[in-house]
């Protein structure tokens, strides 16, 4: 099967609808999503609505899903609460994250949001019981570990080295092979939103120092 595969999407709508469309003629069985629909980018409910239309989808929870589900960001970093107390006030769709699954056994390939609750690079050490598939570093690699292998297609809405770049996957489980897709889009309709919506200065600032 071919699968497409996105994590870290991050309210980030035009980035999905980009990507979606740009699949729509590659023979894509099944959709893949790691996790990390919501928070940061401005359209958390649009996101979570358009993955639900999609047929054939699988959905993960990401701990962006767990903040909000549990009405609380636990973490050490201001910027991420800032962004979370911000993006749940106008959050609606509870009822479709609460479905999303902590980890789905596909193919005898694992895939999850992460390992451990850690963040998982392509140079961290990892002992891999399975070939899996992860998201949540915003790194995208793809490599082998002994027995096994790990693949993470990287961040579709918030690359965390340069905003206006979407990365996602396209994995064919039959012989392994790989397409790790980075691609540069503009990210004005995402910056101009979130002015609209008059984002905290050090949220809009996160972001527009991004910009590459």
């Amino acid at each position: 099967m071919k699968l497409a595969i996105f994590s870290d999407i991050h309210g980030n709508l035009p980035c999905l609808e980009s990507a979606i469309k740009d699949l729509k003629s590659k023979g894509i069985d099944a959709y893949f999503f790691l996790g990390d629909v919501v928070n940061y980018g401005p359209w958390s409910n649009e996101c979570v609505e358009f993955i639900d239309t999609l047929e054939n989808s699988q959905k993960i929870m990401g701990n962006h899903e767990e903040y909000f589900i549990n009405k609380k960001c636990n973490v050490k970093n201001q910027l991420v609460k800032n962004f979370y107390k911000f993006c749940i006030k106008d959050f609606k769709r509870f009822d479709l994250i609460k479905k999303y699954k902590n980890k789905i056994n596909f193919e005898n390939i694992i895939f999850t949001h992460t390992i451990g609750k850690k963040y998982i690079y392509e140079d961290t050490a990892i002992s891999l019981k399975k070939n899996t598939v992860i998201g949540h570093s915003h790194s995208q690699y793809f490599r082998k570990e002994k027995k096994f292998w790990i693949l993470n297609p990287g961040s579709l809405g918030q690359n965390r080295k340069a905003i206006n770049k979407m990365q996602y996957a396209i994995l064919n489980t039959k012989n392994t092979k790989v397409q790790l897709i980075t691609k540069k889009y503009n990210p004005s309709a995402l910056i101009n939103k979130m002015k609209k919506l008059k984002y905290p200065k050090d949220c809009l600032e996160y972001y527009l120092k991004k910009i590459r």
